[in-house]
C-alpha cells in the first residue's frame, strides 16, 4: 500500500487510543531496528520515548526474534491449567530476579490486568476491600485499574466500581508538602496516615504506588519515602503494590526500580519492558505469605491467554539480552549524560524549567515564567506544546509530549553519540517554547 492508504485505512476501520479518530496523525511505520522508526515514506526517526516505554532492548533485537520463531515452532497455545517448559522456566527465572520473597507469579498479557489480579489477590487475601492510591498516578485503563488511576483519564470512565480512595502524592502537581525532601517524606506520611484512619485501616486492602511515578511526571520519590510507606502500610495490615509496568527491567538503572529504594513490596506488577513489547506478557508477583493462602485458598481470577508460552519464551530471551549485553548498567551509566544535557539546556533556555532522569527514565519540564508557572495548567494544552511535538517528528525525534512537559525515555542500548543527537533535536527545538516565554 501507499502511506497515504495505509494512514486513511487505519483512520476509517480502527479506533485509537485517548484521541477523538478525526484528530489523529498516526505515523506510518515500515520497520523499526535498534533506537530507531522507519516510516512507509522513508523517514528515520529516533525513538525517544521507547514506544510506550516498553521497548527497554531496542528494537528487532536477532536474539529475541529467533526464541520467538523458535517456540513458534515447538508450541503456542495450551490452556492454562496446564504445565510447560516455558511456565516453568519463567516462574523459576524470575524468583532468582526479584528480590526477598516474591516468588510466586501470575501471568497475563498487559500492566492493567496485572494490576486487576492484584486487586484481587489484596482483596481476597486480606478479606478488605478498599484500595488506596495516588492522584499522581495511571495504572491502566481496564475497569478497576482505571479506577486505580488518579489521572484525569479516569474521569470520563467514572463512576466505577466503588471502594477506590485516591491520596496525594509527596509531591503534588501544586500544593507542597515542603521544599526539603525530608519534609516532603515526613508530611506526607503524616497526612496519609490521618487519610487511613478516617477511612478505617480494618477496611483497607492495599495500596498501589508506582514506585516511580511514570506518565504523570518521571518522580522518583522523596529519599526514604518508600521505605517509610511500606513500614506505615505494614503496621496497619495493609499490602503494599508496586506498580514497575513502566518503570521495571533495567529502566531506572535497576532490575526493579524499588532496588533504588531499599525495601520489598508485598506483591509487585510487570509487563511492558518484561518482552520489550516484543509480545504481550505481564506478571503480578507475589510474597511467600500470600503464595501461602493461594496455595490453600482458591485464587478467583482468570484469562485466557495465562501463562502463553510465545509470550513466556519472548520475556525469557529479553531478559537474557538485558543481563548479557549490560543494558541495565548502560541505563545507569546514561543517567549522567542525559542529566548533563538536560541541564546545560536548563541554563540555556529560559522555557526550561526542570529536566529529571533517573537511569533512562526521564521528563522535562516548559515554564511560562521565571516564577516557574506552568506553560500548559494541569489537564490542559498549549499550542506552542504542539508546535514542540511537531518539530521534533519534522525532525527526526519521537517522543510524547504531554501538557507542558515531553519524556525522555530511549532504548536501553542508546550510546552516548546517539542520546546527544536526541538532545541536538530538543535544543533546537526548545527555541520555540522560549518564544512563548513571557519572562
Amino acid at each position: 500500500m501507499e502511506t497515504q492508504e495505509i494512514v486513511d485505512l487505519c483512520k476509517k476501520h480502527t479506533m485509537y487510543t485517548w484521541a477523538a479518530g478525526d484528530s489523529v496523525n498516526p505515523l506510518p511505520i515500515k520497520s523499526c531496528e535498534g533506537i530507531y522508526m522507519h516510516t512507509t515514506d522513508g523517514r528515520k526517526i529516533i525513538d525517544f520515548n521507547s514506544q510506550l516505554m516498553s521497548v527497554n532492548i531496542g528494537h528487532a533485537h536477532p536474539r529475541v526474534i529467533e526464541a520467538m520463531k523458535k517456540q513458534i515452532d515447538e508450541l503456542l497455545y495450551v490452556f492454562p491449567a496446564t504445565a510447560t517448559e516455558t511456565r516453568a522456566r519463567m516462574g523459576k527465572k524470575l524468583a532468582e530476579l526479584v528480590p526477598g520473597d516474591i516468588n510466586t507469579f501470575f501471568f497475563c498479557l498487559g500492566g492493567a490486568e496485572a494490576n486487576e489480579n492484584a486487586i484481587k489477590a489484596a482483596r481476597q487475601f486480606t478479606g478488605r476491600q478498599k484500595i488506596l492510591s495516588f492522584y499522581r498516578s495511571y495504572h491502566g485503563a481496564t475497569n478497576a485499574a482505571m479506577q486505580l488511576t488518579g489521572d484525569p483519564r479516569r474521569l470520563a470512565n467514572e463512576p466505577g466500581a466503588p471502594g477506590f480512595i485516591h491520596v496525594m502524592n509527596p509531591r503534588p502537581y501544586d500544593y507542597s508538602f515542603g521544599d526539603s525532601e525530608e519534609r516532603q517524606s515526613s508530611e506526607n506520611l503524616k497526612y496519609l496516615e490521618e487519610v487511613i484512619v478516617y477511612e478505617g485501616p480494618e477496611k483497607i486492602a492495599a495500596m498501589f504506588v508506582e514506585t516511580v511515578v511514570g506518565t504523570n511526571g518521571i518522580q522518583p520519590p522523596p529519599a526514604g519515602y518508600l521505605a517509610k510507606l511500606k513500614a506505615l502500610l505494614s503496621r496497619h495490615g495493609i499490602l503494599m503494590v508496586c506498580d514497575e509496568v513502566m518503570c521495571g527491567f533495567g529502566r531506572t538503572g535497576k532490575m526493579f526500580a524499588f532496588e533504588n529504594y531499599g525495601f520489598v513490596p508485598d506483591i509487585v506488577t510487570m509487563a511492558k519492558g518484561l518482552t520489550s513489547s516484543y509480545a504481550p506478557l505481564a506478571a503480578m508477583g507475589i510474597s511467600d505469605p500470600i503464595a501461602k493462602h493461594f496455595q490453600e485458598n482458591v485464587f478467583w481470577g482468570g484469562l485466557t491467554y495465562n501463562s502463553h508460552c510465545l509470550g513466556l519464551a519472548t520475556a525469557e530471551a529479553n531478559i537474557d539480552v538485558l543481563l548479557d549485553e549490560g543494558l541495565i548498567e548502560n541505563a545507569a551509566k546514561m543517567q549522567h549524560v542525559m542529566r548533563s544535557e538536560m541541564d546545560r539546556l536548563q541554563a540555556k533556555h529560559p522555557s526550561v524549567k526542570e529536566g529529571r532522569a533517573l537511569g533512562l527514565f526521564g521528563m522535562m519540564d516548559i515554564q511560562k515564567n521565571s516564577a516557574g508557572d506552568r506553560l500548559a495548567a494541569y489537564n490542559t494544552k498549549h499550542p506552542v506544546m504542539s508546535e514542540l511535538s511537531q518539530f521534533f517528528i519534522d525532525n527526526g525525534l519521537f517522543t510524547f509530549v504531554r501538557w507542558s512537559s515531553f519524556m525522555c525515555n530511549p532504548p536501553l542500548c542508546i550510546t552516548e553519540a546517539q542520546l546527544k543527537e536526541a538532545f541536538e533535536i530538543i535544543d533546537r527545538g526548545l527555541d520555540i517554547t522560549d518564544k512563548a516565554f513571557e519572562g
